[in-house]
């Protein structure tokens, strides 16, 4: 009875925060990925995590994966602090949001379609992060 009153209590409490945040939750997924933090965030339809390179290995890493996924209408956009790769792979529009963190630590976020796709995000990570891998 009382494990059903707590489960109750936080359960209530739990909606109660999401009905004042306002925003898309947050998902947190605590997925092991090689070289990266372990941790992925789902916000508004882009999966982010850190991985524990410089920007120019995880854009190079990006630009091949999309190279083996057979990209096409590729649109860099590199700017002093990571930037964005747009491209369309499989049909569906994805844009690669690196930014810089640290000197050897970068967030990489992938959106996948208008409104985000978590599964398809999370294929196209794992595939950057074993090209950062294979270097």
């Amino acid at each position: 009875m009382i494990h059903r009153k707590r489960a109750a209590v936080a359960l209530i409490l739990l909606a109660g925060c999401f009905a004042f945040y306002g925003c898309p939750v947050l998902v947190v997924t605590g997925a092991a990925v090689a070289g990266g933090t372990g941790t992925y965030y789902y916000v508004e339809g882009e999966l982010r995590t850190d991985y524990y390179f410089p920007v120019p290995g995880v854009w190079s890493a990006v630009e091949k994966t999309i190279a083996d996924m057979k990209g096409r209408d590729v649109e860099p956009d590199r700017q002093t602090d990571g930037g964005k790769i747009t491209a369309v792979i499989n049909d569906e529009k994805v844009t690669f949001r690196l930014k810089y963190k640290d000197k050897d630590l970068t967030t990489l976020g992938i959106r996948v379609g208008l409104v985000g796709n978590e599964t398809a995000s999370k294929m196209l990570h794992d595939r950057v992060a074993d090209h950062l891998l294979k270097k």
